[in-house]
């Protein structure tokens, strides 16, 4: 299974990305929000995938953290949303705005999201309330994460600054080094609240 693409982005579009490495170019969905945070074309990023298989074919869907991944593989649990209707929702809503209205239970904001009717809104809400804040716990920063809260910051916010910050990263950095960027970001970032 992929995990992830790491090359040169040779193209984007509005919902698709072009990703060329070992001299295979993939060819992506992609959120347009996740296509707008991912590096320009002709520039080095990285990718985080999901192979959609089905009998009549195949789709890689790509998302610039692992944040936004798990996202979209919760909407897919949702009852009556698919693939292209979750980078479609992607698409229309940050991922902050996101977890507050699914956490706050407002139904209104999410009817405004294109692509959610009222019914797909409230399974959302039914289904996923509470579970995206909670899903960055499970990151590959989830120490950094209990770290900060463990320093008094809010868990929440610490979790939304580092999905952010981690996703403007440059791919050539080390984990060591990731983590220590990640950390300096956080603090200053999380200071000016």
């Amino acid at each position: 299974m992929f995990n992830s693409i790491q090359g040169v982005i040779t193209e984007k579009r509005a919902d698709t990305l072009f990703i060329l490495t070992s001299g295979v170019e993939w060819d992506l969905i992609v959120p347009s929000t996740d296509n707008a945070a991912l590096p320009d074309a002709g520039e080095t990023g990285k990718v985080w995938t999901w192979l959609y298989h089905k009998e009549d074919g195949m789709r890689l869907f790509g998302f610039c953290n692992e944040t936004r991944r798990n996202t979209f593989l919760e909407l897919l649990k949702v009852d009556g949303i698919g693939p292209k209707g979750a980078v479609k929702i992607m698409g229309g809503i940050s991922q902050e705005e996101l977890e507050n209205a699914l956490d706050s239970e407002d139904l209104g904001r999410l009817e405004r999201v294109p692509g959610l009717g009222k019914k797909t809104a409230q399974k959302m809400l039914l289904a996923l309330k509470g579970k995206l804040s909670h899903a960055h716990h499970g990151s590959v920063y989830a120490e950094l994460i209990e770290a900060l809260a463990s320093m008094g910051y809010d868990k929440r916010a610490v979790a939304n600054v580092i999905a952010k910050s981690s996703a403007a990263l440059p791919p050539s950095l080390s984990a060591a080094e990731k983590e220590k960027e990640l950390f300096k970001q956080a603090i200053q970032d999380l200071s000016m609240e």
